[in-house]
């Protein structure tokens, strides 16, 4: 273990292929009430949570989180910046699942409660078909429907996201309402790094899953779910894409799903002018999921 800095701790996770997973984890109460797992977006890595993870630490929660494949500083020293590997987002989401595993070993019989941001979402959304035995709670932000959202016929680009603020000053301004979040998202140089095609287009290839019903059939219906997005996200365009997964999801039978959108709030609610409630609001419906 790598201390980083007084609060946070670097340590590594084996995947199911050998690759070593860069995980942090949060300093956290002696006996904590229960365990959150992050999980970051596209471009990004998870220190970009950090004020996430210290209000839920103060809370109570002991709270880890971990770098996609193609993600974060040690994918930039070994040269796979951007790029998921030959199994694509199916192996991302297999990662998140040896980290769940890691944190069961670590926390033995705490509940566990998974947040999950934008492209990381969109591989919760997957990993709840195969693996929601392994996680007591799932809150999912900036969250849309992948088949919806599938760049190669939805017309997505960053492009076109920035554009529908109205206005931008910088490229990044479709992230948050605050100037200071999208200056220090292109001032990071572990931000912004573009996926390969490849790795791009197998998040959508891997997540049409989550449009097939009968997927659904063995994942857990006593899951508690909770959604929350801006109504300015151009993510999901301005809920259009979000409200049919809501939808789609209390038809498959989930018997325990908020939601909350939070108005002119755009893609990075945990980085809006309102953080603080939308931090708030996630503690809430955390005690109320797992007690």
């Amino acid at each position: 273990m790598n201390t980083t800095n007084t609060n946070e701790t670097r340590f590594i996770v084996p995947a199911s292929d050998g690759r070593a997973i860069e995980a942090y984890a949060w300093a956290a109460p002696a006996a904590p009430r229960a365990v959150v797992q992050l999980v970051h977006g596209m471009s990004e890595h998870i220190r970009r949570y950090r004020h996430v993870a210290e209000a839920l630490a103060a809370q109570g929660y002991a709270v880890y989180g971990s770098e996609h494949r193609g993600h974060g500083q040690s994918a930039v020293d070994g040269g796979t910046a951007g790029d998921f590997g030959p199994r694509g987002f199916t192996a991302l989401v297999d990662d998140m699942a040896a980290v769940t595993g890691a944190l069961r070993e670590r926390h033995p019989g705490l509940p566990l409660v998974m947040v999950a941001h934008s492209m990381g979402s969109f591989a919760a959304q997957m990993y709840m078909l195969d693996h929601s035995a392994l996680v007591d709670a799932v809150a999912l932000s900036g969250t849309s429907a992948l088949e919806l959202l599938d760049v190669r016929t939805s017309g997505w680009t960053v492009e076109s996201a920035n554009a529908s603020v109205g206005n931008p000053v910088t490229p990044a301004d479709w992230l948050s309402r605050d100037p200071a979040v999208p200056a220090a998202f292109l001032a990071d140089p572990l931000c912004g790094i573009p996926l390969t095609l490849e790795s791009l287009f197998s998040i959508f290839d891997v997540g049409i899953r989550t449009t097939d019903m009968a997927q659904f059939a063995a994942v857990r219906k006593d899951l508690p779910l909770y959604l929350f997005t801006g109504d300015r996200d151009p993510v999901n365009a301005n809920l259009a894409w979000f409200d049919p997964l809501v939808q789609r999801l209390r038809a498959v039978g989930f018997k325990d799903l908020s939601t909350h959108v939070y108005g002119g709030a755009r893609h990075e609610v945990f980085n809006e002018t309102n953080r603080g409630e939308v931090i708030a609001n996630l503690v809430a419906w955390i005690r109320r999921a797992v007690g």
